[in-house]
């Protein structure tokens, strides 16, 4: 059976690291926060929840008895996803909008009777991969309809065939992602997408929200590997060819890969894989400052030299990854104001070195230091932890969230500051982890003391003046962590209004009864 997630946090009960004595005194120097729990999420049994309002007879005879679940862990496990928001109100027991059933059905077939079934009656659905969303997508909105299910795609969970010679693979949308790499490497292959959240995200989550990971900038993102896919929607069947290119009009695969889940379900997508990697390198450098790494990215990346991971941290980042990591405040303050700069390569032993000595040359001509294979190799043993260490800092009343964008090479700096400017009497660190020719990501983790009057009016008013401190300096409302509820209301900054209009017209045509994945994607 697949294992579970906590309700109120990230992982399984002790499976991932704790917060370190270095990390609490940190805190505690800088925001005065003691390193004793003040907050602890309640039990199962004393979650506030409504009765389930749905009679389920209709969609236990689509998928069978024991795949309709209405008892209270189903429910609660399906209530919200992994953000700040979403934990606080998890952990404060409070599901009183949770799904009012949990429906798995095994194959496309099932998933289009389904959606039929609630769209007939008036019931909205939620789709279910693997429960990592950060942005509100998973929040069991019922708009106008008196009842949801939450639809879980973990049954489909299959690798429906892999073509090695043309180097694709075809995947359900059920399968996490380590499961599918454990399949692919029978092949010699891998799927080379490496998000934060790899030991839980799904194909089909990844896909429908357009998902970067951390070798993005070697391997792209997974938009950018996706060749076809297989939608069910209330009103009917998607799916698209698999050729490697086409000029059949606009490409009908990238309006559902990013659609999360507003216009149906994925069931079935095509990708390109890779081969298995010979060979990994990562090592750690200290550039002279936060500009001349950019620069330095941005001249490796736009000759074609640039590494497979590449991650640079702003000072302030910097300083908290080296105080979390337990280097004495003496050894920190020799630091300075350089940034860490992380790279990794993937391939046989002659390609990464060749290629490592290109990046290493543009490295130190721009004055930065090498900081040993040591820092690569810690960073990789720590790359999944950041969400198991939040868990820890809300038992100790510390405010933690990440925000992320992206813009050109030319407005990088200023976006920088913009969003540190609009983030005032909290600690903000950012790092640069995804590479194009013409610009780059930025990604910001903030902490502070939490407000235990309300915390989430605290964290809303925060995030809020970001967002729009990040459309008005013109970068991206969200680079990779897609735009749920929480980014609903800036869209027409992204698109335009005729450019949401659009959107809304082919939500209307695929779910003209509006019950897929109600007050996502779209605003208001």
């Amino acid at each position: 059976m697949r294992r579970e997630q906590v309700f109120w946090g990230w992982g399984e009960p002790g499976a991932g690291p704790s917060v370190s004595s270095h990390a609490v005194a940190f805190l505690r120097d800088e925001l005065g926060i003691g390193g004793e729990v003040v907050s602890s999420p309640v039990a199962l049994e004393d979650v506030r929840l409504r009765d389930a309002a749905l009679d389920v007879t209709g969609l236990r005879a689509i998928v069978g008895e024991e795949f309709v679940r209405q008892d209270r862990e189903a429910r609660v496990l399906r209530c919200r996803g992994k953000s700040y928001l979403d934990l606080l109100s998890q952990r404060a027991g409070d599901c009183e909008d949770a799904p009012d059933a949990v429906v798995a059905p095994a194959d496309h077939d099932q998933v289009l009777a389904v959606l039929q079934w609630c769209a007939e009656r008036g019931v909205a659905v939620v789709p279910f991969g693997g429960g990592t969303s950060v942005v509100g997508g998973l929040e069991p909105l019922r708009g106008r309809f008196d009842a949801v299910i939450s639809l879980d795609l973990a049954r489909m969970d299959r690798v429906v065939s892999v073509d090695r010679q043309s180097l694709t693979a075809v995947l359900e949308p059920g399968l996490r992602l380590p499961e599918a790499d454990r399949a692919l490497a029978a092949e010699g292959l891998t799927l080379g997408h490496v998000p934060q959240s790899y030991e839980w995200a799904s194909v089909g989550g990844c896909v429908a929200t357009r998902s970067a990971g951390q070798v993005s900038t070697g391997r792209g993102r997974i938009d950018a590997n996706v060749l076809a896919l297989r939608c069910a929607t209330p009103l009917g069947e998607l799916a698209t060819l698999d050729a490697p290119g086409s000029a059949a009009g606009p490409a009908l695969r990238q309006v559902v890969a990013g659609s999360e889940g507003v216009l149906g379900v994925i069931t079935r997508v095509a990708l390109r894989v890779h081969p298995l990697p010979v060979a990994q390198r990562f090592e750690g450098w200290l550039a002279p400052d936060f500009e001349t790494g950019c620069d330095v990215f941005r001249r490796l990346e736009q000759a074609g030299a640039a590494p497979d991971v590449a991650r640079l941290s702003d000072a302030e980042e910097t300083r908290f990854s080296l105080a979390f990591a337990g280097l004495p405040p003496v050894a920190r303050r020799g630091v300075g104001r350089r940034c860490l700069v992380i790279c990794g390569w993937e391939g046989s032993e002659a390609a990464i070195k060749r290629r490592r000595r290109e990046a290493a040359r543009a490295l130190r001509a721009a004055g930065a230091w090498p900081a040993t294979q040591r820092a690569g190799r810690e960073w990789v043993h720590s790359r999944f932890a950041g969400p198991y260490l939040r868990d820890g800092l809300m038992d100790r009343g510390v405010m933690v969230e990440t925000l992320e964008t992206a813009t050109s090479w030319s407005n990088l700096s200023r976006l920088h500051e913009a969003v540190r400017g609009a983030l005032p009497g909290v600690l903000v660190g950012c790092h640069v982890s995804h590479l194009y020719p013409t610009g780059a990501s930025l990604y910001f983790t903030v902490f502070g003391r939490r407000d235990d009057g309300d915390p989430a009016a605290q964290w809303r008013g925060l995030k809020s003046a970001a967002t729009d401190a990040i459309a008005d300096a013109g970068g991206t409302i969200t680079h990779h962590h897609a735009i749920g509820r929480d980014h609903a209301p800036w869209m027409p900054d992204e698109d335009g209004p005729l450019g949401v209009e659009l959107l809304r017209a082919v939500k209307e045509r695929c779910d003209p009864a509006g019950i897929m994945n109600p007050g996502k994607l779209l605003p208001a």
